[in-house]
């Protein structure tokens, strides 16, 4: 499947739309996926007659995060590339205002990926969660320490260590989402923020962007080395291996602690 079917980019006016197409694997990314983001946040983040830039996963699904058949085939340095990270969103490097317009579920990396995108809004059909302990990895693209920020410690450190889902009403409650709308209507709401941000003084949106990914940027540059660290002696292990290969084989997963 070439990268214009895996991934769709539509104009709307100012607005850059971003819309995950592999809806047979849940809009989880494996390699292929992750290069043809890299390249439309490329193409869409030069233009500048695009003002915000809107992902999606579609009607009924987010993403459900990275492909672990494909992790399991050694994609993950594709998939993670030094540049961007995770499907190149992760630590993207857009000058505009990046929304995710989320239906169904946004899982794993899919919840990552949100939660590296400036705002969230969300179909109150929307669920989130981070359930990578289950399959013996854990949050690696920046989901662990963004959720921490975002959310009370305690109810951060709950989803971590349970992998329990939030609804989209759970999601909004705590400040995550931004806007909750009725399902079906996630990306048209995003559309309406996007509009809203287009008819305010461009220059005055990306100073307000800059300098406050900046106040972000210095402590996630010591969190990345850290979830680098964690993540290369993760993956080494016995159960790393067999978390993915269980829920691929739709088994509950035998843990050794190795």
């Amino acid at each position: 499947m070439d990268a214009s079917s895996l991934l769709a980019v539509e104009r709307r006016g100012p607005t850059a739309i971003l819309r995950l197409n592999r809806p047979e694997r849940r809009n989880a990314v494996d390699a292929a996926l992750a290069d043809a983001m890299r390249q439309a946040l490329a193409e869409v983040g030069a233009d500048p007659a695009v003002r915000a830039v809107i992902l999606t996963g579609g009607e009924t699904c987010f993403s459900a995060g990275m492909d672990l058949a494909a992790y399991l085939d050694g994609q993950w340095p594709a998939i993670n590339d030094a540049e961007g990270r995770f499907a190149g969103v992760a630590a993207h490097r857009l000058e505009q205002p990046l929304i995710a317009a989320v239906e169904g579920p946004a899982l794993a990396g899919g919840f990552e990926t949100a939660l590296a995108c400036d705002m969230i809004v969300a179909g109150d059909g929307a669920f989130f969660g981070v359930p990578e302990v289950r399959v013996g990895l854990f949050p690696a693209a920046g989901g662990a320490f963004r959720l921490m920020r975002k959310v009370p410690p305690n109810v951060g450190m709950e989803i971590l260590c349970t992998g329990k889902r939030l609804s989209a009403a759970e999601a909004h409650q705590l400040g995550l989402v931004n806007r909750l709308v009725p399902a079906g209507t996630a990306l048209d709401a995003a559309l309406t923020l996007a509009e809203e941000i287009a008819r305010q003084a461009p220059l005055g949106v990306r100073a307000s962007l800059t300098l406050a990914r900046a106040a972000l940027a210095a402590e996630e540059a010591r969190l990345w080395e850290l979830n680098d660290r964690l993540w290369q002696q993760i993956t080494a292990t016995t159960d790393a291996r067999e978390g993915p290969r269980a829920f691929l084989e739709k088994r509950e997963p035998v843990w050794t602690g190795s």
